[in-house]
């Protein structure tokens, strides 16, 4: 597939497997990263139409929509929470703030929604690089470490990246990855 072709005009994904011996922060940065790419690569080589399509009924889950989830939970966690950004959402949340980007909006097409996603990582990335994981916030009267964030968010991504392979193999049959 040709790069402007893909949404967000992006390079194809070329995820890479963490490494097995590392330090910790690498070794969580590079997890993290890891699940980022697949949900990356569950939505490469798929048109505008196929990334808005609720594909396993009766649930109206589509892959655009957990890109757009993902761009809220990431901005949520390493700007509202690791860094005290005060920034809004970027997206309706409709059923409470766990529910945030799903809904879809005609005016934000695939490529707005997936530039709007890598920005948000790269923010985080910078935002992290200023701390270690004992670095602590906090969150509703509570410490929160970077470690915490982390880990959460990489079973974020492992959950939503479950769902998007199912949505995946039903638009076209693609499985693994």
């Amino acid at each position: 597939m040709a790069t402007e072709d893909m949404p967000g005009g992006s390079t194809p994904v070329e995820r890479q497997r963490p490494p097995m011996t590392a330090d910790e922060a690498t070794t969580l940065e590079a997890w993290l990263d890891f699940y980022r790419d697949t949900l990356a690569l569950k939505c490469e080589g798929l048109d505008e139409q196929q990334l808005r399509t609720a594909s396993a009924p009766p649930s109206e889950l589509t892959l655009l929509g957990l890109v757009q989830h993902m761009t809220e939970v990431e901005r949520s966690w390493f700007r509202r929470t690791l860094t005290g950004e005060n920034v809004s959402s970027v997206y309706p949340t409709t059923g409470g703030q766990h529910s945030a980007g799903f809904t879809l909006l005609d005016e934000v097409s695939a490529e707005q929604a997936m530039t709007t996603w890598r920005d948000e990582i790269a923010v985080a990335k910078r935002n992290c690089a200023n701390h270690v994981p004992d670095s602590t916030t906090t969150l509703h009267d509570q410490e929160v470490s970077l470690r915490w964030i982390y880990t959460h968010m990489i079973a974020e991504y492992a959950r939503h990246d479950g769902h998007a392979d199912l949505l995946r193999e039903r638009i076209d049959g693609e499985t693994g990855v």
